[in-house]
């Protein structure tokens, strides 16, 4: 590669964000470069839950989670998993996490993710019509499922937050339940029906189908490394393996790695991996039309991909530990519980990296730091959710606009 090559704009990270970043800067007329090491949509855009998942904003930073810690901690099959080997780099994380749990931040941060939720499907729905793929998309929603009244007053927390913000939920008794998916187990006595939670049929076609309109109007894609950055007064370049890519403006949206690229900026940020894991099935013997999702087991499954997806769970190991499909078995087994027919036969095991900030919310900004630097990641386990409305904001924000919502509380200098 010659160093005399230029660019307007590079965005760094082909998931789900970065594709909609930069087929949202291609069409306002940037001329921009999309940057991965891996196939685009290769990481937590092809193993996620496939849900576009409005109402699951509620930051897991907050006062109820505080006592629960410890159990989780001790438990192997918990819905937190820490490796004791990784604790020791985790503890300034866990220190802005609780800092972030203080009753006096809750509001503030549900606040924000319900900015970003209100728009979400909407968002997402214009954003499939235009690229021609609207039906990936369900109709049907999600479920939410309770064995019992302790199990639903647990979740009280969050159903009193959609109250707040005004979310659409519907609360069912078994009939109803049964009705809607005659799989569920009778020990399910409760349900809440999230009508606007929808399921997409395959996640990494969306990214795939976004980088094909992305290179139809001019975008460049390129896999390669990236080893470092050229800047003076602002940035000015990227160092790749062959020399280095000239820009104008780089956004940094590579998931859960874009803290190694900040920290060659100088700029540091609180930024982990939630480890996920996930079971595709591909015969599952039984039909679904909706997600499930289980509070007390921490699980959900999803019809995509051409069969059942299961997952759920936290693991906080680091970017380099192997996986451990111990915690997909776990997930699968509690799957067993709520669907007692499904069958376990053909299936293949996944894992990935979900980007998360100690408080839930992602950054959305411009550098604290060097100008024309960008940065949009932390999306946790709303990436797939927040993708249509992160590129608009991103958009406006890179281009000298007006986003539509403050953006003040995305920006990477919070912490």
């Amino acid at each position: 590669m010659s160093t005399s090559q230029s660019t307007s704009t590079i965005v760094i990270g082909a998931g789900v964000i970065g594709a909609a970043i930069a087929y949202d800067l291609q069409k306002r007329g940037r001329s921009v470069t999309l940057i991965d090491r891996d196939a685009p949509g290769s990481g937590a855009s092809f193993g996620n839950m496939a849900s576009i998942a409005v109402t699951e904003f509620m930051p897991v930073a907050r006062p109820s989670t505080w006592k629960q810690i410890p159990g989780w901690m001790m438990d192997p099959e918990g819905p937190i998993w820490v490796s004791p080997r990784y604790m020791p780099r985790l503890i300034p994380w866990f220190l802005r996490f609780l800092a972030a749990s203080r009753p006096s931040a809750v509001r503030r941060l549900e606040a924000a993710g319900a900015a970003l939720c209100e728009h979400a499907l909407a968002d997402t729905q214009a954003l499939m019509r235009e690229i021609g793929i609207v039906d990936q998309m369900s109709n049907a929603g999600c479920l939410s499922l309770y064995a019992n009244e302790a199990e639903f007053q647990a979740d009280r927390e969050r159903i009193d937050m959609l109250d707040r913000f005004g979310f659409d939920y519907d609360v069912l008794d078994a009939p109803a339940i049964r009705a809607l998916e005659r799989e569920i187990t009778q020990k399910i006595t409760k349900a809440v029906l999230l009508p606007n939670n929808r399921t997409v049929a395959d996640p990494q076609k969306i990214v795939l189908r976004l980088v094909e309109r992305f290179e139809g109007f001019g975008g460049v894609v390129r896999r390669a490394d990236v080893t470092g950055f050229e800047r003076d007064e602002r940035i000015t370049g990227v160092r790749l393996g062959a020399g280095v890519l000239r820009a104008d403006e780089v956004v940094l949206s590579a998931g859960a790695f874009t803290a190694r690229l900040s920290k060659l900026l100088g700029e540091l940020m609180p930024l982990e991996t939630e480890r996920g894991y996930h079971t595709q099935i591909m015969a599952p013997g039984i039909e679904m039309a909706h997600s499930i999702i289980w509070p007390a087991k921490a699980f959900m499954v999803s019809p995509t991909a051409d069969g059942i997806r299961v997952g759920g769970t936290v693991e906080m190991a680091g970017l380099d530990a192997a996986p451990d499909y111990r915690r997909a078995k776990i997930t699968v087994r509690r799957a067993r519980e709520a669907l007692p027919n499904l069958k376990v036969e053909d299936f293949t095991e996944w894992m990935g990296h979900r980007p998360a900030f100690p408080d839930t919310i992602p950054v959305m900004s411009a550098s604290a730091k060097t100008p024309g630097l960008f940065y949009a990641t932390g999306h946790g386990h709303l990436g797939l959710t927040y993708a249509a409305t992160c590129a608009h904001l991103m958009g406006d924000l890179i281009t000298g606009g007006q986003p539509a919502l403050d953006m003040s509380p995305y920006r990477i200098d919070r912490f």
